[in-house]
């Protein structure tokens, strides 16, 4: 039976694997808190960067000596294996720690297996303590792991009548500063930020981050199925961050150059590019969590390939009458076809509301 001591201690190591998103992938966000037997914190610390120390490394670091005969509160099972770093099950165990305490089971077939280690070891061993609260930070990467492919969160912005644009296709601004500013948070925790050739067109995105200190600029994606949409001196051909512009493999010709640009070509799928292809080639490249702020034709091929996680909408209190939808075709025909969200979230943000909502189908993170 978990203490409220064991609770707050694995709070305290959920926030701080919270530091690193953003900046952990391809590798999951983990914090670790080690506490000696009276309680008190003696070390602590996050997984900073890929290819860096664990969070257990760091966290064994600021504990020193005090770490034998402690607990280690860790949000993911420790890792087994030798990768770029070395495995956290045995660094824990030559530290001498004498409890381990671990939200959430490691699903990659290559690093699982740390709990038995330990236990192998004569370290006590209990799973399971705030798995819901650890699971939700690490969303994207346990999807990755599980499925292959990159966790899609779909954002979009609409007035109360769902309309993202006007009649006349005006757009800016619906919501305001602040939800946009909350935008580029979702930029800032994203591996890759991806659009359709309609909203290149229409807007000339940047898609970079900004107003965040210290961030890791996403990738930035262009789904330009014919290869005519990203023309020279569009904003996503600058160097403030890296660019890839699909095109259909039967493009002739290239996307001109500029900026760190690369062209991958994929197979089409009805009017547009194959979804699961694209996120075969991004999930390839390391990426582990796509941010799709698309436009409606975009958002409805992803839903239609089942390939949508999270749904994040702002909802402003403007009414338009006409004009766009959020959302167009996405295979949907009839009501008892609709995809059935949970609301996992509804906040205020400046005058706007931010719903955020899954897929009822998904299943619960542990």
């Amino acid at each position: 039976m978990a203490t409220t001591a064991d609770i707050t201690a694995m709070r305290r190591a959920v926030a701080l694997a919270h530091l690193g998103l953003g900046s952990t992938s391809p590798n999951p966000i983990v914090g670790c808190v080690i506490t000696d037997a009276s309680g008190q914190t003696v070390g602590e610390g996050h997984h900073q960067r890929a290819g860096g120390p664990h969070a257990e490394i760091h966290a064994l670091r600021a504990a020193g000596d005090h770490a034998r005969g402690a607990t280690a509160y860790v949000t993911l099972e420790p890792c087994n294996h030798t990768g770029r770093t070395g495995p956290c099950a045995q660094a824990l165990i030559d530290a001498g720690i004498g409890r381990v305490v671990y939200a959430v089971g490691d699903p990659n077939p290559s690093a699982t297996g740390g709990a038995d280690t330990l236990r192998a070891a004569g370290v006590r061993v209990e799973s399971g303590l705030l798995a819901e609260e650890a699971a939700a930070g690490n969303t994207a990467w346990l999807t990755s792991v599980r499925t292959g492919r990159p966790h899609v969160l779909w954002k979009y912005a609409a007035t109360l009548d769902g309309r993202i644009a006007a009649e006349d296709r005006t757009s800016r601004w619906i919501t305001s500063p602040e939800a946009r500013a909350d935008v580029h948070r979702l930029r800032a925790e994203a591996d890759a930020v991806v659009v359709g050739a309609g909203t290149v067109r229409a807007d000339d995105p940047h898609l970079a981050v900004r107003g965040i200190d210290h961030a890791v600029q996403p990738l930035r994606v262009v789904l330009d199925t014919e290869g005519t949409a990203v023309r020279p001196g569009a904003r996503v051909l600058d160097d403030a961050a890296p660019t890839v512009v699909a095109v259909a493999e039967d493009v002739p010709g290239a996307v001109p150059p500029g900026g760190p640009i690369d062209v991958v070509r994929l197979p089409r799928a009805g009017r547009g590019l194959s979804v699961p292809a694209l996120l075969a080639e991004l999930h390839a490249r390391g990426v582990r969590s796509v941010l799709l702020e698309g436009g409606p034709t975009l958002a409805g091929a992803f839903i239609a390939a089942g390939a949508v996680d999270k749904v994040v909408g702002y909802l402003a209190p403007v009414l338009l009458g006409a004009g766009p939808a959020a959302l167009a075709d996405a295979g949907i025909s009839t009501i008892a076809e609709a995809l059935r969200l949970d609301m996992t979230e509804a906040v205020r943000i400046g005058p706007d509301l931010r719903i955020t909502a899954i897929p009822a189908t998904a299943p619960k993170e542990r």
